[in-house]
């Protein structure tokens, strides 16, 4: 019998490697060496034992998303959230959540005397108008989105956000008025407010509202 020359290693993450440079030798009947298999059973033992766990403990704290508080950003900013109403009509509900995304129906400029910015683009209203009216929808989506969040510190990123202006037939600055509300949403979010988007021009809007914008915003738990 040809004697096993064997090297145990303890890895640094506390697993074990265990080389063997020379294969075993089976004598006549055909039999493994006792004495060499059970030493390797028990250093295989011995290193599962030192092997460290991978589960986390749920006590551990979970990670912020943001190195400042998104309500203080408000108050900061001067904005007050409104309370916000339910949608009109028996059949729409203001947002929809499907696993981490929350899906929020689209909503107007409306100021906090319950009126809207009416208009059209490039007939009533000029281009800077548009854009601060797409920062009041902006506003009034923060409220729907605090209401079915509870905090908006919970908030991972904005995902998506489709805004509609209505306009007349020739203009064309659609996206520097939808910017009002990207704008915004980035100044209180940071990188997180970011988001991919589509502006268009409508012919018109329920209302004669000026700008409606609908988003999907992914959130925790």
């Amino acid at each position: 019998m040809k004697q096993l020359n064997t090297v145990f290693s303890i890895m640094p993450d506390g697993g074990c490697l265990v080389i063997a440079d020379e294969m075993i030798k089976i004598n006549k009947s055909n039999m493994l060496n006792i004495k060499v298999f059970t030493y390797l059973v028990i250093a295989i033992l011995f290193c599962s034992c030192l092997a460290p766990s991978n589960q986390t403990t749920s006590t551990k704290a979970e990670r912020k998303l943001y190195d400042y508080d998104i309500e203080a950003k408000l108050a900061d900013m001067n904005i007050e959230l409104p309370t916000p109403k339910s949608p009109s009509g028996a059949n729409i509900v203001r947002a929809v959540r499907s696993g981490n995304l929350l899906f929020l129906s689209g909503k107007g400029p409306s100021l906090p005397n319950g009126k809207n910015v009416k208009g059209k683009l490039g007939a009533d209203l000029d281009t800077n108008e548009g854009y601060d009216a797409a920062k009041l929808v902006a506003i009034n989506q923060l409220g729907v989105l605090k209401a079915e969040v509870g905090d908006l510190n919970k908030v991972v990123r904005l995902v998506k956000v489709f805004g509609m202006v209505n306009a007349v037939p020739d203009y064309t600055e659609h996206s520097q008025v939808i910017n009002g509300f990207s704008d915004l949403m980035i100044e209180v979010f940071g990188e997180r407010g970011k988001h991919a988007r589509a502006a268009v021009g409508m012919s018109s809007l329920p209302g004669d509202i000026a700008v409606e914008v609908d988003l999907v915003v992914e959130v925790r738990d």
